[in-house]
């Protein structure tokens, strides 16, 4: 199977434009928060809005916002990472952050 992101294209022409920057600004102001820190019970603001479900190029995944959720940049960049290599997720240390 080929990798979707294999033609090399921009962030725009793979759907992360315009119409993109606006749903994202509109998502994460109704999320402000990091769903995988308030897991933890932690209050962490959210930059990312992630899909839950990787789109791999399917837009229908893409825009379904059943499929989005809102993290912090460290737990977007490692755990879910981590998650989507098919790793197992890292346990969490008494201070709430994952123990690598």
């Amino acid at each position: 199977m080929t990798n979707w992101r294999t033609n090399k294209q921009t962030a725009a022409q793979r759907g992360y434009g315009y119409q993109w920057q606006k749903a994202r600004a509109s998502y994460l102001k109704k999320h402000p928060l990091c769903v995988y820190c308030e897991r933890q019970g932690r209050v962490t603001p959210a930059e990312v809005v992630d899909h839950i479900r990787p789109h791999r190029g399917d837009m229908g995944l893409f825009w379904d916002k059943d499929n989005w959720q809102a993290l912090c940049k460290h737990c977007h960049d490692s755990i879910k990472k981590q998650e989507e290599s098919g790793k197992q997720r890292p346990a969490i240390g008494l201070d709430g952050w994952p123990i690598f």
